[in-house]
């Protein structure tokens, strides 16, 4: 069965994960997949990820946050622009966005995908593929 969504999965597989009180979740892997999870452990969201081979596109084992008192780093996690519904915003928008919300965005560029005060920085705009707080 294929997935229509596999960044929906990658977000809901980590929030399942917190709620179950997890030290880790196996995801199947992607270049994107890698790269959000690389820019969430960037930003003290996640606390590790490793890559482990398989005979097919491999699994990262993500390794989640904790603060004390075994409450979870990551408030929320939520999927802005969708397959059916693809959101995109400027570098204008991009820039304002590091002012007006809490937590981040990831945002896919033509630079390639990083945070929405990276992209900032840079001065483009892209796809805005998820927000977490």
């Amino acid at each position: 069965m294929s997935m229509t969504d596999p960044i929906a999965d990658l977000l809901t597989r980590i929030r399942n994960a917190y709620k179950a009180h997890k030290v880790a979740v196996d995801v199947p892997a992607s270049g994107v997949k890698r790269e959000i999870v690389r820019i969430l452990q960037e930003r003290k969201y996640l606390k590790d990820h490793t890559e482990l081979p398989d005979n097919k596109q491999g699994i990262l084992r993500i390794y989640l946050l904790y603060s004390a008192g075994d409450i979870p780093v990551l408030k929320g996690i939520q999927r802005v622009s969708r397959p059916g519904l693809r959101r995109y915003f400027d570098a204008e928008q991009v820039r304002q966005s590091t002012f007006n919300q809490r937590g981040m965005m990831i945002v896919s560029t033509s630079s390639g995908v990083m945070s929405n005060f990276d992209a900032a920085k840079k001065g483009v705009g892209g796809e805005v593929l998820l927000r977490c707080w």
